[in-house]
């Protein structure tokens, strides 16, 4: 198959196994979306979902999350990991949404990355399903099923995302990001597929003997 061939068997085929795709962070709004994620950076999302209830019944809003002390924030967080760091970004996120901009999430990419622990890919999250805007958000499956696929070479993951864009339609992003994290998780893990294993890779490649190394 050629590259453009194997894009569109991609879309195809995971539309086929995905048609719904629930995001799999709990949230309630914009705000609660922003935190699960930036919660999520080196975490599972079933810990997550496990932490944000106490959390987001002590403060689902930016004004209420602002009078909570970094201790208090860092108490309920601790096993997402980086506990300290992630308490420390959310107080002072919550801090600058309420008085920067009328304590609500904005809805675009500078003044989201210019928030205290939202990278571009937190920031690609939100935009995508808070808000509805286009955007693929490139986490660790995506960067290495892109690689073992070869619809990009995995140069960072920068490219990767630069690479997923111009493949495929604008209007497939948002629902595709999360398409191929629930495949990544089911069928192509890290240590599940190797680039020879799972049903996307074999069919792709049915001459592939040698597993695939790919670029974190």
């Amino acid at each position: 198959m050629l590259k453009k061939e194997r894009a569109a068997y991609v879309l195809r085929r995971l539309e086929e196994l995905y048609p719904e795709t629930p995001v799999p962070l709990d949230h309630s709004n914009p705000f609660t979306l922003l935190i699960a994620v930036l919660l999520s950076a080196q975490c599972t999302d079933v810990r997550v979902n496990l932490v944000t209830p106490a959390l987001f019944a002590k403060a689902d809003n930016a004004e209420v999350m602002r009078r909570l002390s970094v201790a208090e924030i860092d108490a309920i967080v601790r096993p997402c990991g980086l506990a300290p760091r992630k308490a420390t970004a959310i107080r002072d996120l919550s801090e600058i949404l309420v008085k920067k901009h009328g304590g609500e999430v904005p809805a675009n990419f500078e003044d989201l990355e210019a928030l205290p622990g939202v990278g571009h890919k937190t920031a690609s999250v939100v935009m995508s399903q808070a808000f509805g805007h286009p955007a693929f958000a490139v986490d660790t499956h995506i960067h290495r099923l892109a690689q073992r696929w070869k619809l990009t070479n995995g140069a960072s993951v920068k490219k990767t995302e630069e690479d997923l864009k111009a493949l495929f339609p604008r209007d497939s992003w948002s629902k595709l990001h999360l398409q191929i994290i629930f495949y990544g998780r089911e069928y192509c893990s890290a240590r599940g597929c190797d680039g020879t294993i799972c049903e996307i890779c074999k069919t792709m490649f049915p001459r592939r003997r040698n597993p695939v190394k790919t670029r974190k």
